[in-house]
Protein backbone atom coordinates (compact mmCIF):
# COMPACT_ATOMS: atom_id res chain seq x y z
CA UNK A 1 0.00 0.00 0.00
CA UNK A 2 1.38 3.42 -0.98
CA UNK A 3 1.70 5.84 1.88
CA UNK A 4 0.02 9.22 1.93
CA UNK A 5 3.38 11.00 1.99
CA UNK A 6 4.54 9.16 -1.12
CA UNK A 7 1.36 10.07 -2.99
CA UNK A 8 1.85 13.71 -2.02
CA UNK A 9 5.46 13.65 -3.23
CA UNK A 10 4.45 12.16 -6.61
CA UNK A 11 1.71 14.79 -7.01
CA UNK A 12 4.18 17.61 -6.27
CA UNK A 13 6.67 16.22 -8.80
CA UNK A 14 3.99 15.97 -11.48
CA UNK A 15 2.83 19.52 -10.82
CA UNK A 16 6.40 20.82 -10.98
CA UNK A 17 6.96 19.04 -14.29
CA UNK A 18 3.81 20.49 -15.80
CA UNK A 19 4.66 23.97 -14.53
CA UNK A 20 8.20 23.73 -15.92
CA UNK A 21 7.01 22.65 -19.35
CA UNK A 22 4.37 25.39 -19.32
CA UNK A 23 6.92 28.08 -18.48
CA UNK A 24 9.26 26.78 -21.15
CA UNK A 25 6.45 26.96 -23.69
CA UNK A 26 5.56 30.51 -22.65
CA UNK A 27 9.15 31.66 -22.85
CA UNK A 28 9.57 30.25 -26.34
CA UNK A 29 6.22 31.67 -27.40
CA UNK A 30 7.33 35.14 -26.28
CA UNK A 31 10.60 34.76 -28.20
CA UNK A 32 8.74 33.74 -31.36
CA UNK A 33 6.11 36.47 -31.38
CA UNK A 34 4.20 37.00 -34.64
CA UNK A 35 5.88 40.29 -35.55
CA UNK A 36 8.17 41.80 -38.16
CA UNK A 37 11.59 43.13 -37.36
CA UNK A 38 12.75 46.31 -39.16
CA UNK A 39 13.27 45.67 -42.90
CA UNK A 40 12.43 41.97 -42.53
CA UNK A 41 10.53 40.22 -45.35
CA UNK A 42 6.80 39.65 -45.05
CA UNK A 43 4.41 37.37 -46.90
CA UNK A 44 1.43 39.49 -45.89
CA UNK A 45 2.05 42.25 -48.45
CA UNK A 46 2.26 41.72 -52.17
CA UNK A 47 5.70 43.32 -52.52
CA UNK A 48 7.14 41.09 -49.77
CA UNK A 49 8.25 44.00 -47.59
CA UNK A 50 7.23 44.59 -43.99
CA UNK A 51 8.28 48.27 -44.18
CA UNK A 52 5.53 50.18 -45.93
CA UNK A 53 6.34 53.13 -48.20
CA UNK A 54 4.83 56.53 -47.47
CA UNK A 55 1.57 57.33 -49.17
CA UNK A 56 2.31 59.35 -52.28
CA UNK A 57 2.13 63.17 -51.94
CA UNK A 58 1.86 63.11 -48.13
CA UNK A 59 3.96 65.35 -45.88
CA UNK A 60 4.71 65.21 -42.18
CA UNK A 61 2.42 67.22 -39.91
CA UNK A 62 3.84 70.72 -39.39
CA UNK A 63 6.63 70.32 -41.94
CA UNK A 64 5.16 72.84 -44.40
CA UNK A 65 5.15 75.57 -41.75
CA UNK A 66 8.78 74.72 -40.92
CA UNK A 67 9.84 75.06 -44.56
CA UNK A 68 9.92 78.83 -44.17
CA UNK A 69 12.59 78.43 -41.46
CA UNK A 70 14.99 76.49 -43.68
CA UNK A 71 17.70 78.52 -45.43
CA UNK A 72 20.58 77.41 -47.66
CA UNK A 73 23.78 76.43 -45.93
CA UNK A 74 25.63 79.42 -47.37
CA UNK A 75 22.87 81.94 -46.56
CA UNK A 76 23.23 84.55 -43.86
CA UNK A 77 19.47 85.17 -43.70
CA UNK A 78 17.66 85.01 -40.37
CA UNK A 79 13.97 84.06 -40.80
CA UNK A 80 12.78 85.18 -37.35
CA UNK A 81 12.70 88.59 -35.66
CA UNK A 82 15.41 88.75 -33.00
CA UNK A 83 14.22 90.13 -29.65
CA UNK A 84 14.92 89.50 -25.97
CA UNK A 85 12.32 86.74 -25.84
CA UNK A 86 14.05 84.83 -28.64
CA UNK A 87 17.48 85.37 -27.04
CA UNK A 88 16.24 84.15 -23.67
CA UNK A 89 14.77 81.07 -25.30
CA UNK A 90 18.03 80.53 -27.17
CA UNK A 91 20.05 80.83 -23.96
CA UNK A 92 17.82 78.27 -22.24
CA UNK A 93 18.00 75.78 -25.14
CA UNK A 94 21.75 76.38 -25.56
CA UNK A 95 22.43 75.66 -21.90
CA UNK A 96 20.45 72.41 -22.14
CA UNK A 97 21.66 70.98 -25.43
CA UNK A 98 24.91 72.78 -26.35
CA UNK A 99 26.77 73.78 -23.19
CA UNK A 100 27.76 70.20 -22.18
CA UNK A 101 30.19 70.24 -25.13
CA UNK A 102 30.57 73.89 -26.15
CA UNK A 103 30.60 75.40 -22.65
CA UNK A 104 28.46 78.20 -21.25
CA UNK A 105 30.68 80.82 -22.92
CA UNK A 106 30.90 79.03 -26.26
CA UNK A 107 34.64 78.47 -25.94
CA UNK A 108 34.49 74.66 -26.14
CA UNK A 109 35.24 74.05 -22.48
CA UNK A 110 32.11 72.10 -21.60
CA UNK A 111 31.92 69.14 -19.23
CA UNK A 112 32.49 66.72 -22.13
CA UNK A 113 35.88 68.28 -22.88
CA UNK A 114 36.73 68.58 -19.19
CA UNK A 115 36.23 64.82 -18.84
CA UNK A 116 38.74 64.02 -21.55
CA UNK A 117 36.69 63.77 -24.74
CA UNK A 118 37.45 65.76 -27.88
CA UNK A 119 37.11 69.50 -27.39
CA UNK A 120 34.83 71.23 -29.91
CA UNK A 121 36.06 74.44 -31.57
CA UNK A 122 35.42 77.77 -29.90
CA UNK A 123 32.66 79.89 -31.38
CA UNK A 124 34.95 82.90 -31.01
CA UNK A 125 37.42 81.89 -33.71
CA UNK A 126 37.32 83.84 -36.97
CA UNK A 127 36.09 80.88 -39.04
CA UNK A 128 32.90 80.44 -37.00
CA UNK A 129 32.33 84.16 -36.45
CA UNK A 130 32.35 84.58 -40.23
CA UNK A 131 30.30 81.44 -41.00
CA UNK A 132 26.79 82.20 -42.29
CA UNK A 133 23.68 81.51 -40.22
CA UNK A 134 22.69 78.73 -42.62
CA UNK A 135 25.85 76.84 -41.71
CA UNK A 136 24.90 76.74 -38.03
CA UNK A 137 21.36 75.68 -38.89
CA UNK A 138 22.68 72.88 -41.10
CA UNK A 139 25.04 71.60 -38.37
CA UNK A 140 22.30 71.56 -35.73
CA UNK A 141 19.97 69.79 -38.17
CA UNK A 142 22.33 67.26 -39.74
CA UNK A 143 25.29 67.08 -37.39
CA UNK A 144 28.95 67.58 -38.22
CA UNK A 145 32.04 65.53 -37.35
CA UNK A 146 31.55 63.96 -33.92
CA UNK A 147 28.41 66.02 -33.30
CA UNK A 148 25.29 64.10 -34.24
CA UNK A 149 22.04 65.56 -35.53
CA UNK A 150 19.79 67.38 -33.05
CA UNK A 151 16.83 67.59 -35.44
CA UNK A 152 14.81 65.20 -33.25
CA UNK A 153 15.49 67.12 -30.03
CA UNK A 154 15.42 70.73 -31.21
CA UNK A 155 12.55 72.02 -33.42
CA UNK A 156 13.41 74.52 -36.18
CA UNK A 157 12.32 77.63 -34.27
CA UNK A 158 14.48 76.69 -31.30
CA UNK A 159 17.44 76.06 -33.60
CA UNK A 160 17.20 79.68 -34.71
CA UNK A 161 16.87 80.82 -31.10
CA UNK A 162 20.11 78.98 -30.33
CA UNK A 163 21.82 80.52 -33.36
CA UNK A 164 20.74 84.00 -32.22
CA UNK A 165 22.21 83.32 -28.78
CA UNK A 166 25.45 81.98 -30.27
CA UNK A 167 25.71 85.18 -32.30
CA UNK A 168 25.18 87.15 -29.09
CA UNK A 169 28.02 85.19 -27.45
CA UNK A 170 30.27 85.96 -30.41
CA UNK A 171 29.27 89.62 -30.43
CA UNK A 172 29.97 89.92 -26.71
CA UNK A 173 33.71 89.45 -27.27
CA UNK A 174 33.99 91.59 -30.36
CA UNK A 175 31.53 94.47 -29.99
CA UNK A 176 33.01 97.94 -29.83
CA UNK A 177 31.63 100.35 -27.27
CA UNK A 178 30.85 102.82 -30.06
CA UNK A 179 28.49 100.26 -31.62
CA UNK A 180 26.30 100.02 -28.50
CA UNK A 181 23.18 102.15 -27.85
CA UNK A 182 23.73 105.34 -25.88
CA UNK A 183 22.13 104.02 -22.66
CA UNK A 184 24.39 100.94 -22.64
CA UNK A 185 27.48 103.07 -23.32
CA UNK A 186 26.55 105.20 -20.34
CA UNK A 187 26.22 102.11 -18.12
CA UNK A 188 29.61 100.87 -19.25
CA UNK A 189 31.23 104.24 -18.61
CA UNK A 190 29.86 104.05 -15.06
CA UNK A 191 31.18 100.52 -14.58
CA UNK A 192 27.72 98.90 -14.76
CA UNK A 193 26.39 95.98 -16.73
CA UNK A 194 24.72 96.42 -20.16
CA UNK A 195 22.51 93.36 -19.60
CA UNK A 196 18.75 93.78 -19.10
CA UNK A 197 18.84 92.35 -15.60
CA UNK A 198 21.66 94.54 -14.34
CA UNK A 199 23.92 91.78 -13.05
CA UNK A 200 27.35 92.31 -11.54
CA UNK A 201 29.38 95.29 -12.53
CA UNK A 202 31.93 94.59 -15.23
CA UNK A 203 34.30 97.12 -16.68
CA UNK A 204 35.01 96.68 -20.42
CA UNK A 205 38.53 95.95 -21.59
CA UNK A 206 40.26 97.56 -24.57
CA UNK A 207 37.12 99.31 -25.79
CA UNK A 208 34.93 96.22 -26.18
CA UNK A 209 31.72 95.18 -24.43
CA UNK A 210 32.18 91.80 -22.74
CA UNK A 211 28.78 90.82 -21.42
CA UNK A 212 26.14 89.11 -23.55
CA UNK A 213 22.46 90.11 -23.49
CA UNK A 214 21.64 86.86 -21.74
CA UNK A 215 24.05 87.52 -18.88
CA UNK A 216 26.70 84.95 -19.89
CA UNK A 217 30.31 85.76 -20.67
Amino acid sequence: MISTSRIFAIACAAAALCFSEGCQYLRQDMADQPKNRPLSPSEFFGDGRSERPLVENTVARGSIADDALVVPKDSNAFPLPVDWKLLERGEERYNIFCSPCHGLQGDGNGMIAMRGLKRPPTYHQDRLRQSPNGYFYDVITNGFGQMYSYSAQIPPRDRWAIIAYVRALQFSRNAKVAELPADLREKLSQGGSPGPAGGDEHKPESGSAKETPGGGY
